[in-house]
């Protein structure tokens, strides 16, 4: 079966889970800990390339970085289906948040934290 939505993912997720009984390791804590690893090992294909290598990988290090992005993504998925939290929700609100803090007048071509910008 194709995946198509971030729901199908979900329920893909929790299914692959549940046949494996991980839901007895899948902690909040247990997955904040794995996502972060997770997104370490995403760094490493990148680590001592420059800004245009790392626009460049060859197809062995950008199938790495597929891989890895694909942990991230999935144990994202994990904990919030573990702590019943929407992402697609989370996103829009904290894309939201952040067009406040970031208005285009201010933070355009700008990579000043929201703080140090003038408002």
């Amino acid at each position: 079966m194709a995946i198509s939505t971030i729901e199908q993912l979900a329920e893909a997720v929790r299914q692959f889970g549940r046949e494996r009984d991980w839901q007895l390791y899948h902690s909040p804590k247990n997955l904040t800990a794995a996502l972060i690893v997770e997104a370490a090992e995403l760094l490493e294909p990148f680590q001592w390339l420059t800004e245009e290598q790392s626009h460049k990988l060859p197809p062995e290090k950008r199938e790495a970085v597929r891989q890895e992005m694909a942990d991230v993504l999935i144990y994202l998925i994990s904990l919030a289906n573990t702590l019943e939290i929407d992402l697609l929700k989370a996103a829009e609100d904290k894309l939201a948040i952040n067009a406040r803090k970031y208005p285009v007048e201010t933070s355009k071509g700008s990579c000043l934290k929201y703080n140090e910008t003038k408002t």
